[in-house]
This record gives C-alpha cells, sequence and structure tokens, in this order.
C-alpha cells in the first residue's frame, strides 16, 4: 500500500473515531496492522475479553513470530487459564491447557508441565512462584506491565504506537477544501449553495436552470487558477472547520493555579498502566462559549483565510451550506464504555417528606442520615437506613426585631418561604439553610434529633439562592449568593460578615468554592449566563465567562478536586452538562443524552471520581465521566417529577432522587442495600411509639439514632457505607463488603422483666476447641483471616498456628464455624511460620502481627526483626527492621498497602514504606511502648495507643498529631507495668474503641471526647480484650477470670455473659487458665474467638435457635437517649453480675 493510502487509512480512522463507530475504529486498526491502540488493548485485557485481545493481536503479529510474540502470548493465555483455576473451573482450565497453552509446550517443555501440574492443587498459589498471585484485577494490572514492555520491545509493533499527528477532523477540512475548489470553477457561481452529496463533483446551476458541467471536466475553463486564489472558509462551511476561539481561562488568574489538564481516557490506564500518549489529533477539542451543544474543530483551514479573493469573484459570493451537518461531541481514541455495575439504580427506600422537596444532602460521615428542605420552608431529618424521620422544623424567623424592614415587610405580605438549599459543612457539626426571602439560618447537629440554632443572618435583599461552607486561612466560613446580584461570605461562628463580591448583572444562582494549590477561591453563576471567580479580596472578578445555556447553571468539582463540571438549562429548556479545561477557560467536553426541551432546571451531582448523573426526563441519568455517551437511564419504578432533584452520598452507595406526592426514593447500589438492611434491622418494635408522619419524629425509634443522642458528637450509628476498612485490635484492615446484616428487631416489652443471658453450660452455645499444637503454650495474638474461613495465631514462642475450614456438606463454601472442627493446617514442606527472636526469652516480648487485605501474606514480629511470610507456603519472604527498637503493634495503611505504621517498643511510630525500604515519618507523643494502632480512611486519622495509658489522634497525610488525651483511670484502680489500651475504630470510621485493662470506652474523633465508658466493679477481675464485632453493634470482651462479656457497642450495656464452665474442660481451673486474645469473624456477627494463656483457641456462636448473645437491656422511657454518656459504676444488677 502506498504511503498516500496508507495516510488515508489514519485520516479514516480519525473521521470513524469522531462519528463514534467504534467497533469499525478497531476492526480497522487489526485488519489495517498501522496503529495499534493500546487504550484500547489495555481495557479489553482489564475486562479479560480474551477471545477479542488475541484477535486485536492477530492483525499485527503471530505466536512464532518471535520471541516477544510468543511471551506475549503465552502470558494472556497463562492469565486466562489461572483465572479459570481461581475459579475452580476445571474443565475450562484443561480446555485452556490443551488448545491454547500445548502450542508452547514444543518450546519449552518443562514449563508446561508445571503449568499442568497446577490442575493437582487446591490453591495454585501454593505453587512458590505464583504465592504472590492476588486477585483477578490486580494480576490482570501486573501482566499489563508486561505486555506493555513486550510490545513496545517488538520490532514488529514499530512506529505502530502512535498515531500521527493530525489536526481536528482532517479529513472534513479536505473535502471542504476541494468543495470550495469545486464552487470557484463554476462558471455561474451562486451565492449560498446547497451542496447535498459528495458523490459527484459540485456545479451551480446554470442561471436558466441548466446544469453546467463538471468543472473538473470542462475543456472550456482552460487553465485553472492558481492555489490560493480562491474564497475563504468561513462559518457556514460543510465542516465547520473555524479555529475556536480561545476564551478567559477559568483558573489562569491564579498565580500557583494547576495548569494540569485532565487527560482524556485514551492517554493513560487504569492503576498507572497507560499506554504511549495518543496525539492532539485524537483529544477532544475546545468548545467556544457562544455555542456549548457543538464542539467546533479547529481545522487546518488558517492559511485559507488569509489568503486574498481571486479576480473577477464577486465579493457576495458566500460559502457552501447545509451540507453534512456536523456535530463533533465526542471522546478520545478507544474509549471503552464500563459497565455502571456500581452505581446505586435499585430502590431500596420510599419515604414521604410531607411538602415537596427542594434540596437534599447526606451527611459526610454518617452516611444514611439526609436532610432535605422543601417548597414550604421545612427541614425533615432522615435516618434513611431505619426510615425514620428524626426530626420535622417549620419555617420561622428566630428574631424578626432583628431582620430589616425589606424582610418584615415582605413576610407580611406573603409568609410562604421556599427551602433553596440545604447543604452540610465538611464535618457535619452544622448545617446551613437558605431560604427564598433574605433568610439563612445555620444549626449545629448534636447527634439523632438533637439540632440547636446557631446563626440566623439576614443576608440578601430577595432571595437566597445558594449556600456552601468553606475554610478559606482555615476559619469555616458560610458562602451565599442572592438575587440581589451578591456573594457574601460569613464568618461561621460568630455570623460576621467577610466579604461582599459585587460585579454581576444579574441574580447570582449558584456558587462553587474550591481551592488549588493553597489557593482559595469561589466560582459563581449568575441567571445572565455568566461564570465569575472570586479570591478572599476586595479586588473584583478574576474572571468573566458565558455558561452554556446561558441562565441557571451549577458548577461542582469531582470529590478528588481535579475536574470541574457544570450543569446547565437555558430559559428554552436546552440542558448541558460539561467539563471544563481549567486552565484554558474553555469547554473540554460536552454530555450528549439529554431531552431537546426539559421540563425544569436539571439538577446534577457527581460521584466517585467517575460518574456524573443528573434529573432529566422523568428519570436520572447517569454518565461516565471520560465518555460524553450517556451510559445508563434510571426510572426508579416510575413516579419521579420531570426533572427530579438528586444527592448522592459520599461513598456513592446511595443516591436521593425527589419523587412525586412530595417522596424522596433512596436507591442504592449492592454495598449501599446492605448498609440500609443494617440499619432496617437495629430499629426497636415499632409497636412501641405511635409515630405520624406528619409530625416532628421526637422520640427516635432506632437503636442507631437513640444512641446516637446519647453521645456528644455524631453518635455511634453505623452511618457509614458498609464497603469500609476496619482497623481491628491485631492491626488488620478488613473490608466489610460481605458482612452479613445482623437482625436484632428485638421487641422490649416493658411487661417482661429483664434478666441478663447467663451461659454457664456446654449445652447453652455452640462452642469448639479447635485442633492444638503441643508446641504452643499461650496464645499472644489472634486473627481471622479476611475470608472467614481460617483463624490465624501468634504464640508467645513466636510461633504461627493457621485453622483452616473446609467445604462440606453443609455449606457450599468453605466458613469458619463452631459446628466443624478445622484442619491445623501446614504446608507439604512441613516448615512453621516462625518470627525472629532475640537472645531474650520470646515470652518477655510484645507480640504483633498485622494479615493482608487479600490474606495472601503476614506480617509479624516478636520481639527481632519483622518477618514477612507467604501464607501458602509458609516461607518467609523478607525481614526487615532489626531491634532495638522492636516492633510492638503493626497496622496497614487502608489505601496504600505499601505504608505500615508501626508501634516501637521506645514509643515511637514508626511510617515505612515496605517498596522502598525506608522510613517516611517518625511520630513522638507517647512515654512508653505503643500498643495500639488504628486508621480511620474517612477522617484521614491514625489513633495510637500506648503503655501510657494515653491516645493520639494523628493526621495521616502529613502525620502531624491532632489531638491528644490521657485515659480517665477509675479512682483507686492502679494499672499494672505491662498494661496495654487498645484502639479500634467503629464502622463509622468516626469512633473508637478503647479497651484498658480497668475499662472499656467510645471515643469520638474529631475532639478525642469519651462518649462513653464501662468499668467494672472494684473486685472484679481486669478486662485482657476485647473487639467490636464486624458489625460494630456489639463488643465482646474478654476477663483475667476466664469469663467472656457480650456488651450492645450503642451504650456499653452488658447484654449475656459467658461463664468458664461454659468452654473450660472440667480438669481445666480457670485460676490458671485465662483468655488473652478475642477476635471476631469479618462477615459473622455472632461469631468470636478466644486465644487462652494455655495455648488453645475457643470458636463461640449462640445456639441456632437463639441465633444472638441475650437481649439488650430495657430502656428507660423508650429511648436509650437517657443512657448516661459515662457509665462508671453500672447499674445494680450489673454490679452482682460483674
Amino acid at each position: 500500500m502506498s504511503s498516500l493510502s496508507r495516510e488515508l487509512v489514519f485520516l479514516i480512522l480519525q473521521f470513524l473515531d469522531e462519528e463514534k463507530f467504534k467497533e469499525t475504529v478497531h476492526k480497522l486498526e487489526q485488519e489495517s496492522g498501522f496503529f495499534f491502540n493500546m487504550k484500547y488493548f489495555e481495557d479489553e485485557v482489564h475486562n479479560g475479553n480474551w477471545d477479542e485481545v488475541e484477535k486485536y493481536l492477530s492483525g499485527f503479529t503471530k505466536v512464532d513470530d518471535n520471541r516477544y510474540s510468543m511471551k506475549i502470548f503465552f502470558e494472556i493465555r497463562k492469565q486466562k487459564y489461572l483465572e479459570a483455576l481461581d475459579k475452580h473451573d476445571r474443565s475450562k482450565a484443561v480446555d485452556i491447557l490443551v488448545k491454547d497453552l500445548k502450542v508452547f509446550a514444543t518450546f519449552n517443555e518443562e514449563l508446561f508441565k508445571e503449568i499442568t501440574q497446577l490442575l493437582t492443587l487446591d490453591n495454585f498459589r501454593e505453587n512458590e512462584q505464583l504465592s504472590k498471585y492476588g486477585d483477578t484485577k490486580s494480576a490482570r494490572a501486573i501482566m499489563l506491565v508486561e505486555l506493555k514492555k513486550l510490545i513496545e520491545a517488538n520490532p514488529l509493533f514499530r512506529d505502530k504506537l502512535q498515531f500521527p499527528n493530525l489536526k481536528n477532523s482532517r479529513l472534513r477540512t479536505l473535502i471542504n477544501q476541494s468543495l470550495n475548489w469545486q464552487h470557484q470553477l463554476c462558471k455561474n457561481p451562486r451565492p449560498n449553495p446547497d451542496i447535498k452529496t459528495l458523490f459527484v463533483d459540485h456545479s451551480c446551476g446554470q442561471p436558466n436552470g441548466a446544469r453546467a458541467p463538471s468543472p473538473a471536466n470542462n475543456p472550456l475553463l482552460g487553465s485553472l487558477p492558481k492555489a490560493g486564489g480562491f474564497p475563504p472558509l468561513g462559518a457556514h462551511g460543510p465542516f465547520q472547520p473555524t479555529p475556536a476561539p480561545v476564551p478567559i481561562p477559568l483558573a489562569g488568574w491564579m498565580s500557583n493555579a494547576s495548569t494540569v489538564t485532565h487527560p482524556t481516557v485514551s492517554e493513560g490506564g487504569a492503576i498507572g498502566l497507560g499506554g504511549p500518549s495518543i496525539t492532539a489529533a485524537l483529544k477532544h477539542p475546545r468548545t467556544p462559549p457562544t455555542n456549548p451543544s457543538v464542539d467546533y474543530p479547529s481545522g487546518d483551514s488558517d492559511h485559507v483565510s488569509k489568503r486574498t479573493r481571486p479576480m473577477g469573484l464577486s465579493n457576495e459570493v458566500n460559502l457552501p451550506v447545509n451540507i453534512l451537518p456536523v456535530s463533533f461531541p465526542g471522546h478520545s481514541h478507544g474509549q471503552a464504555l464500563n459497565a455502571p455495575d456500581d452505581l446505586p439504580k435499585n430502590v431500596a427506600r420510599n419515604l414521604n417528606q410531607g411538602s415537596s422537596p427542594m434540596s437534599m444532602d447526606f451527611h459526610p460521615l454518617q452516611q444514611t442520615l439526609l436532610l432535605v428542605g422543601t417548597n414550604v420552608g421545612d427541614i425533615g431529618l432522615w435516618e434513611v437506613g431505619s426510615r425514620e424521620r428524626l426530626l420535622l422544623r417549620n419555617f420561622k424567623v428566630w428574631d424578626l426585631s432583628s431582620c430589616s424592614m425589606p424582610l418584615q415587610a415582605a413576610l407580611v405580605k406573603d409568609p410562604g418561604v421556599s427551602v433553596n438549599r440545604v447543604i452540610w459543612s465538611p464535618d457535619g457539626s452544622l448545617f446551613g439553610v437558605a431560604y427564598s426571602r433574605h433568610i439563612v439560618q445555620i444549626y449545629s447537629y448534636h447527634g439523632s434529633d438533637d439540632i440547636r440554632q446557631h446563626l440566623e443572618i439576614d443576608a440578601h435583599v430577595g432571595g437566597v439562592n445558594d449556600l456552601a461552607f468553606s475554610h478559606p486561612n482555615k476559619q469555616l466560613c458560610v458562602i451565599t449568593c442572592g438575587d440581589d446580584k451578591t456573594i457574601k461570605v460569613w464568618d461561621a461562628a460568630t455570623g460576621s460578615k467577610q466579604y461582599t463580591f459585587e460585579g454581576h448583572e444579574a441574580p447570582v444562582y449558584s456558587v462553587c468554592p474550591h481551592y488549588k494549590e493553597n489557593i482559595q477561591f469561589i466560582f459563581s453563576t449568575a441567571l445572565d449566563g455568566k461564570i465569575k471567580a472570586w479570591l478572599y479580596d476586595n479586588l473584583g472578578s478574576r474572571v468573566d465567562y458565558d455558561a452554556p445555556g446561558r441562565w441557571c447553571t451549577t458548577m461542582a468539582y469531582s470529590a478528588d478536586g481535579t475536574r470541574l463540571f457544570s450543569c446547565g438549562t437555558s430559559k428554552e429548556g436546552e440542558s448541558y452538562i460539561v467539563e471544563w479545561n481549567e486552565s484554558e477557560g474553555a469547554v473540554k467536553r460536552t454530555y450528549q443524552g439529554f431531552r431537546k426541551r426539559s421540563f425544569g432546571v436539571v439538577q446534577f451531582d457527581t460521584t466517585k471520581n467517575r460518574f456524573l448523573a443528573a434529573g432529566d426526563d422523568f428519570s436520572i441519568k447517569f454518565w461516565d465521566m471520560d465518555n460524553v455517551q450517556l451510559l445508563t437511564t434510571v426510572d426508579a419504578d416510575g413516579g419521579l417529577p420531570a426533572s427530579p432533584r438528586i444527592r448522592f452520598n459520599k461513598d456513592g452507595t446511595l443516591l436521593a432522587v425527589s419523587a412525586n406526592e412530595n417522596g424522596i426514593k433512596i436507591l442504592g447500589n449492592a454495598d449501599g442495600v446492605r448498609l440500609l438492611r443494617t440499619f432496617e434491622n437495629l430499629s426497636y418494635d415499632a409497636s412501641r411509639t405511635s409515630e405520624v408522619v406528619a409530625k416532628p419524629a421526637m422520640n427516635p425509634i432506632s437503636v442507631a439514632a437513640a444512641a446516637a443522642a446519647a453521645t456528644s458528637s455524631a453518635g455511634l450509628a453505623e452511618r457509614n457505607a458498609s464497603a469500609v476498612a476496619i482497623s481491628g485490635m491485631n492491626g488488620d484492615a478488613r473490608n466489610l463488603g460481605d458482612v452479613k446484616p445482623r437482625i436484632t428487631e428485638e421487641s422490649n416489652d416493658k411487661s417482661k422483666i429483664w434478666k441478663l443471658t447467663e451461659i454457664n453450660e456446654p449445652s447453652q452455645c455452640r462452642s469448639l476447641r479447635l485442633p492444638e499444637n503441643m508446641r504452643v503454650t499461650k496464645i499472644s495474638r489472634l486473627i481471622y483471616t479476611n475470608s472467614g474461613n481460617a483463624i490465624l495465631a501468634l504464640a508467645s514462642n513466636a510461633i504461627h498456628l493457621l485453622w483452616k475450614w473446609q467445604r462440606n456438606d453443609r455449606t457450599s463454601v468453605s466458613k469458619a464455624t463452631a459446628s466443624v472442627s478445622p484442619q491445623l493446617w501446614q504446608p507439604s514442606s512441613g516448615i512453621l511460620m516462625t518470627n525472629d527472636v532475640t537472645d531474650t526469652s520470646p515470652e518477655e516480648a510484645v507480640p504483633c502481627f498485622a494479615l493482608s487485605k487479600n490474606d495472601s501474606y503476614v506480617m509479624s514480629a516478636s520481639g527481632g526483626k519483622i518477618s514477612l511470610f507467604n501464607m501458602m507456603t509458609f516461607k518467609t519472604m523478607t525481614t526487615f527492621m532489626p531491634p532495638p527498637p522492636a516492633a510492638t503493634f503493626l497496622a496497614f495503611h487502608p489505601q496504600d498497602n505499601n505504608i505500615i505504621a508501626i508501634g516501637m517498643d521506645d514509643s515511637t511510630i514508626q511510617i515505612y514504606n515496605v517498596r522502598v525500604d525506608e522510613v517516611k515519618s517518625k511520630l513522638k507523643g507517647h512515654s512508653k511502648r505503643i500498643t495500639g494502632l488504628a486508621f480511620s480512611h474517612v477522617l484521614n486519622v491514625l489513633v495510637s495507643s500506648g503503655a501510657d495509658s494515653q491516645v493520639c489522634v494523628w493526621n495521616s497525610d502529613g502525620w502531624e498529631k491532632q489531638k491528644s488525651r490521657f485515659l480517665q483511670l477509675p479512682a483507686g484502680r492502679t494499672p499494672s507495668s505491662q498494661s496495654d489500651t487498645r484502639v479500634q475504630f467503629h464502622q463509622d470510621q468516626t469512633h473508637f474503641l478503647v479497651v484498658h485493662e480497668t475499662q472499656l470506652a467510645i471515643f469520638e474523633t474529631t475532639k478525642l471526647e469519651c462518649v462513653k465508658q464501662w468499668v467494672p466493679r472494684d473486685s472484679a477481675a481486669p478486662i485482657s480484650h476485647a473487639t467490636f464485632s464486624c458489625d460494630s453493634q456489639l463488643i465482646y470482651a474478654s476477663f483475667l477470670d476466664a469469663t467472656v462479656c457480650v456488651f450492645s457497642a450503642a451504650n456499653l450495656r452488658l447484654r449475656c455473659r459467658i461463664n468458664p464452665p461454659a468452654y473450660l474442660p472440667a480438669n481445666v481451673s480457670s485460676s490458671n487458665v485465662q483468655p488473652l486474645v478475642i477476635a471476631a469473624h469479618p462477615q459473622e456477627p455472632n461469631q468470636f474467638a478466644l486465644g487462652l494463656s494455655d495455648g488453645a483457641v475457643h470458636v463461640f456462636e449462640p445456639l441456632e435457635s437463639e441465633g444472638k448473645w441475650g437481649v439488650p437491656p430495657p430502656v428507660e422511657n423508650g429511648s436509650t437517649s437517657s443512657v448516661p454518656a459515662t457509665q462508671v459504676g453500672n447499674s445494680s444488677s450489673e454490679q452482682a453480675q460483674r
């Protein structure tokens, strides 16, 4: 094929991509073999479309072309084989082995035999070379790194990995130039010719209607005019190749503003495995502000527009029009549509507010708590999990005498008021309400239904259209905008006015505060379509720009603050969502799929740094941020208004949608539905109360809400998404995506006398003593694996023990249970995982360990070096950090497995990067050895505890100490010198459990305040250990007298006690054997395990007929809000029990 023909193929590829013929694009890439689209290849590998992967590769190379090609195909087929084994699909694995992998046997017979032997293993990770194989997603990502290196090194791919550097729509531009040339050759050129075909040459008809001969074939024309002698293409050219004007930048006015634009998807792949950059030819063109619905490419007609008109042509000759109408909204070459499995699309709750919802906002931390403002000025607060409305407030001016005369006069004339905006402050301690009449009201929130008047501000003349919180100069401020064309900034503590921004010529519709590189600024939009930007000074607007639609526009950043979007509706009902290129002040992409004429102003929201959603056409529409095409549409089982109002919770697991007849629908994905079910199961018997929907729910029903009412802050209710990581007492971080909701709908009938559940006999519960290892004398640390099918213990002599439950007839999957005995597991080599020890006795050392999220390795220490063990082979992968100082506690960072926090016996905490073998930070604040560490990924903090009975909170971004507090020890109780203090986060990630031999306590993290405390009576045995159940609704605590107590976590009230005779053999005295450590099952809330001082491990579950550990004690006045925040000397009944 000639070079020109090859170039034509590239022009066709570009044209097909712009016209969204995606399958055809990749088919032509493969058939021509001219351009290998690395991004498309990556997407297909990530998605496991192995047939398409090999088919696409076949256009560029075959298996036996060279050693690079052979290695490429081998890696792909090996991955396909391992995935079949991992799914236990042996027939498919055999099929892949015979059809796909056998071809490599002739080149390396030994390797093929080793691959075949994997079929004989229950888990191929038992093979040492595959022991580090993680999950499918990470394995594909790792393989992609290798494949890219092989492809880039393969000479057959040389010059095929880079798309030529073309201007946008090059093929269209060439056609325009050709048509323009043909038009000039017309004998009688017409103004505004109507060119409707490319199939024949263009010719303007003769004045009498006769058709002129084709200029290209007309022998009477003589010599052709010189190149450049034809008029320029202008705004009405058939393919409109006028360059887009460069508007004022949106962010360029910031002295240090980031100028990094957001690359289109084709320029990089997931997990940092992006392919070679695809050139500007395939980048999305900018959109001029004058017509945001169409993307205008910058054609290469710049030189055309500079040419002079040819002699003899009338100045009235215009451009061809009505040729192939063009629109270029699009995304870059090779974009693949992702399946929206994790979008909240299923209706999980139907609520009725009593008046029409105008604005909604989920609490930033308690993610099932929904704030609602309505069209009659009401505000409502819902616990959507239990379907309970915690409160309802009607509009009322708090202090009419301090209001301005215009407001007083307006209220007298028409008392009707609507809520325009409700929003929580970043930490959820305040919320603001913007009303349609002058007023902003700020409430403080203290848990459950406890809201208090904080500030009332007569903010604007006319309506207050929007409200936001921001932190300029580390001071919380309230930002408002209104009908009086101003934006104002107020001190959130005092209500004093800080700034007034003037410059808009129409009512200001919305505000969007943000910061980049320490520069704080505010975007504002007005009803004339103007966007302006302001710094916190009095120097006026830095930007004056037109928003698409030029009417009602809102702006929002992605959650990570890197991408800016706006959603607008014009007066004619045209709606737009666009992404902005801040550094250039231009529209980067325009999303398609809106109704041609929207019935109302469209609202939108963003989530997960990935999705956009908008309420339009009686439905919710979703887009992937990197794809302008509509991803999916959900009608929420019908009953939605024309333009429903929507709001995601922080994790994107729930979506609140306004519905007809004053309704609110809560949509959820799998994690969101699981979270809601957990709350649904926490509510008490609703028959105890007679709530009316229209009446404020001042008597909270749910345990979660009631417990929150008793706390000083956000409460202990489990309001976070279910897939949160909980830092365990043994330093593990586990995902709760598979936690089963606990069924605890317990009717506390006051006619019944509550009695503590006492378990004294083995027949009263299910307990199992695990098979023993005679070499072990004391269990020091204990943990379930994240999969829930095994228990790992660390003994005081530095030996690890692993018990695995196998599949059985009763269960299709292996799972830990007290009903079936597990196997004390060892690899075939017979080796033990044994920690490095120092010269001193390991019995004197402080052991610690932490398990990786995929259970593939464990990090452990027993006074010596820290060891990293392979959980399949038990082999030591590496050791590091020799003492002194010795490690005493280990915790993985929740977002990065390469970062570990290591507590030391010299009282320091070292933040260590495993990958680069480097200590990043050393934290100092304790005076004795570190005994506990726990991360909160919601608050981005690390909480530490030490033998000094002190608790510290550290910022996990910069590792600065935020707060510290010493435990309040009961009078007369002197802890032992070896007394440990342990910490573990509640599932809400904002509260944590503190365990000390003298007490159990619940702390609120941001204020580091103790909100609950339980102290055993003076003569009781010390607490040896305690842990939350996996759903954070129970606390299991062990005592040195061998008893085990089960508490309700919401109020730290004892509900069940297991006495030593229930599990210790008759020949074992509780005075000689003590429980030292306790661990909770990661998915079964009612299962826990106990490690004893004699080397035994017991697993406990309630009887199947009971299904739970006792019942909670009755609550005075029907509400746990009466429970005191500090329960230091318990109730008389509990005194007797303990």
